[in-house]
């Protein structure tokens, strides 16, 4: 398995550092389409409480992220990852000038669009084609679980069937896929964890971003959780979880994440992932303990933001 940072390393030449961006997008579980409330984790910035702010153009929030990471990033470049909400959702027009503005930036090496596998049309998979043959083009897939109980419980809003075929699709395209999975879902088993992760690998997708469960202030998820309803992990337990979902995944799988943060002002559960560094030192340990390579992967935690995308 590859780190995300040794993949950009390799393809890319250089370091890259994703700049979370705000495309203006909506979602059809918002929206009235399949529901109006979102999923039962999403914030109300859906999922991109770490993007720029959305107070000017592409290219205006793109200098304003570099801004906020200079410190972070001695020498490389950016990829620019569409993150807050469903970014295919929007027409056709403004899908193609927001993502064609964003590439066109000198410092932009790739562009990374975070979206649903029902928001895929044709048209918009013609256009992430031909964007390609400019700069790489990334699709990140909210997955979650393959378990159509777990789904329907946080309103997900779409069939495996449509995962399915959005990957073949992207696969086809020659498009760099990323599926996101939640690990922690109430309800689930490891084992069933497991499953999902295990599916994953077989799909033919690309990388896979690995999310601890986190409980944020304002979600409906936070009301089940003061209801008691709603365990959440520990970070022993966390790092066992993430040592079988490893070893379920392909050699060639590209690790983009092993864990996530949410916005402290909201978060509400489990408190122990608001200290990162804690976080991925125990990580590290576990794995290196348990002979997994791990230490490589420590850069792909280094992007901002929570992994709950729609």
């Amino acid at each position: 398995m590859l780190s995300a940072n040794e993949y950009y390393r390799r393809r890319f030449g250089c370091k890259l550092y994703k700049l979370a961006l705000d495309g203006g997008m909506s979602c059809p579980n918002r929206d009235g389409s399949k529901g109006d409330r979102g999923c039962i984790f999403c914030s109300g910035a859906g999922s991109g409480d770490f993007a720029a702010a959305r107070r000017g153009s592409v290219t205006e929030q793109i200098e304003a992220a570099k801004a906020l990471v200079a410190g972070k990033l001695r020498s490389g470049k950016y990829i620019a990852y569409f993150q807050s909400f469903t970014n295919t959702y929007a027409p056709l027009p403004y899908l193609e000038a927001l993502f064609s503005e964003a590439l066109a930036h000198p410092d932009i090496a790739a562009l990374s669009v975070a979206t649903r596998p029902d928001c895929l049309p044709e048209e918009v998979l013609a256009l992430l084609a031909r964007l390609d043959r400019v700069k790489p083009v990334m699709v990140e897939l909210g997955l979650q679980t393959i378990h159509p109980a777990t789904a329907d419980f946080i309103r997900r809003g779409y069939p495996l069937s449509d995962f399915d075929r959005a990957v073949e699709r992207l696969s086809a395209l020659g498009l760099h896929t990323v599926v996101h999975v939640i690990l922690g879902l109430p309800g689930e088993t490891e084992q069933m964890m497991v499953q999902t992760v295990r599916y994953l690998g077989r799909s033919g997708a690309k990388g896979v971003k690995l999310q601890l469960l986190h409980v944020l202030e304002g979600t409906d998820l936070a009301a089940l959780w003061r209801a008691g309803l709603v365990p959440t992990m520990t970070l022993e337990d966390y790092a066992r979880l993430l040592g079988r979902c490893l070893a379920a995944l392909p050699e060639d799988m590209v690790i983009h994440r092993l864990t996530g943060d949410g916005a402290k002002k909201d978060l509400l559960a489990p408190l122990w992932t608001a200290d990162k560094k804690r976080v991925l030192n125990y990580v590290n340990h576990y794995l290196s303990d348990q002979g997994i390579k791990w230490r490589t992967m420590c850069a792909a935690t280094e992007e901002e933001g929570s992994a709950h995308v729609l």
